[in-house]
């Protein structure tokens, strides 16, 4: 029997080299997560500050009544009631960090810096507010979190402004 081998050269090669496709994809493998939670964050942060309801110590729909009546049901009690001390400023903090999350991760820039506070954000959330959601695979704040993760450990190494800066470095004499 005989067999026929095709070089690479025919068909380009899979994982070798700088040209190879699987390098190829798998630097830009983060790419639509990074969109995906940057335009979302970005989203929810202006989604709140624009939400007069929402900025509320008390009323429906407001900040103060989510904390009070998840306040029981938390796995941080005390994350709770240091929001409901001035709930305003705690939903305030919340969107003005959700958006800069959001555009950091979008542009790129500080990119494992603004994934980490995604992270914290949607742990202080998944401990909080949805904490007794059940099952927990309903609640959607664990899984922000550990969407966040792959992008806290690889940043963002294309289309990004902390790839053009170091670039920029390299290039310096």
């Amino acid at each position: 029997m005989t067999h026929t081998y095709r070089t690479t050269a025919t068909y380009g090669t899979l994982d070798g080299g700088r040209g190879g496709l699987r390098e190829r994809a798998g630097r830009y493998a983060l790419l639509p997560l990074r969109i995906f939670l940057g335009v979302t964050f970005i989203y929810a942060g202006i989604d709140k500050l624009t939400d007069s309801q929402f900025l509320a110590a008390s009323g429906n729909g407001s900040i103060g009544d989510l904390m009070r009546s998840v306040r029981d049901t938390s796995a941080v009690p005390a994350l709770v009631d240091l929001a409901l001390k001035s709930p305003e400023g705690f939903g305030y903090a919340i969107a003005f960090g959700e958006l800069a999350v959001g555009i950091g991760t979008l542009v790129g820039l500080l990119a494992r810096l603004a994934a980490l506070g995604g992270a914290l954000i949607s742990l202080s959330l998944w401990l909080t507010v949805s904490w007794q959601t059940e099952p927990y695979y309903y609640g959607n704040d664990l899984a922000y979190l550990m969407a966040w993760l792959p992008l806290v450990l690889a940043g963002a190494s294309v289309f990004s402004l902390d790839a053009l800066l170091a670039d920029r470095r390299r290039r310096m004499p």
